[in-house]
């Protein structure tokens, strides 16, 4: 089984539904590790209830990104870690993560990309006026949600729609399309051609 470690920073429902998907058969794969870059977010009480273990962090402790990522690589290696999730991880990856992880860091991004990369992007999309959003899976790569696309799905945008309504709907295909695309990786039955 393959070894994940999941990094998120905030309420965590993706992490958690990942978790779901684990336990009920779906997700082929250990969870073995969150890192969470913010020590007050709601993610780290799920990894608690969940037995997960949780490496997390102040980045202003630091004097910079290679220096709280080398004390991640150290986290990974100590649990052997194959795979790296990002679920709802509101920073850049540096070179210290991208090298020894290459084509094995897998983030979700909520809009079609290249359309809307970068934070807010429901938001982008609504105010756009855009008639459809979706989702996007992809390899990362040292830019902002730049990286080679693993998987895309499409969300309607209604007239009805609120902002509100709509990032419900968007939350809602998240947790099961990210799961099920993150078996199809591992299983190899997904082949992405990177940059």
């Amino acid at each position: 089984m393959k070894k994940a470690a999941i990094f998120a920073s905030g309420s965590g429902s993706n992490f958690q539904a990942i978790v779901n998907a684990v336990k009920a058969g779906k997700l082929y794969a250990e969870i073995a590790l969150l890192v969470c870059d913010r020590e007050d977010a709601y993610v780290l009480e799920r990894a608690r209830r969940e037995g997960i273990p949780a490496f997390s962090f102040n980045p202003k402790n630091y004097e910079n990104k290679a220096a709280f990522e080398n004390e991640i690589l150290e986290e990974l290696k100590e649990r052997e870690i194959g795979w790296i999730f990002l679920a709802g991880y509101m920073r850049l990856i540096g070179e210290t993560l991208l090298k020894a992880y290459p084509n094995r860091i897998v983030n979700l991004h909520p809009s079609i990309l290249p359309s809307f990369p970068g934070k807010n992007a429901i938001g982008q999309a609504f105010e756009a006026g855009v008639k459809l959003t979706g989702l996007t899976i992809h390899f990362v790569d040292e830019g902002m949600d730049t990286g080679p696309i693993i998987a895309q799905t499409s969300i309607d945008i209604k007239e009805s729609d609120t902002l509100e309504s709509l990032t419900e709907r968007v939350h809602e295909t998240e947790h099961s399309f990210f799961p099920y695309v993150l078996q199809q990786l591992l299983d190899d039955k997904i082949k992405v051609v990177p940059k």
